[in-house]
């Protein structure tokens, strides 16, 4: 037998948008979209315009860049 095929593989994280980011960081979405666009990690712009872009963001990543000491892969997301 395989242990490879013993494991589920691991779910992706999801986007979640800059009103949920700032949410769980307990910023502002505004004060979240200035750090964003000094290049925090987690934080992925879309779209092509150059003036307006938009922003998303993955929890776990802009936690590490927070904090590397507290980052857990293993935690789940309390907006999950």
């Amino acid at each position: 037998m395989n242990p490879s095929y013993d494991k589920p593989a691991p779910t992706p994280e999801h986007f979640v948008s800059a009103e949920e980011a700032a949410r769980h960081l307990g910023i502002t979405r505004r004060l979240l979209l200035s750090i964003a666009r000094r290049g925090i990690a987690g934080a992925y712009a879309i779209g092509t315009g150059d003036f307006r872009k938009t922003w998303i963001f993955k929890l776990s990543e802009v936690d590490a860049a927070i904090d590397p000491k507290a980052y857990d892969p293993h935690r789940q997301s309390p907006l999950k």
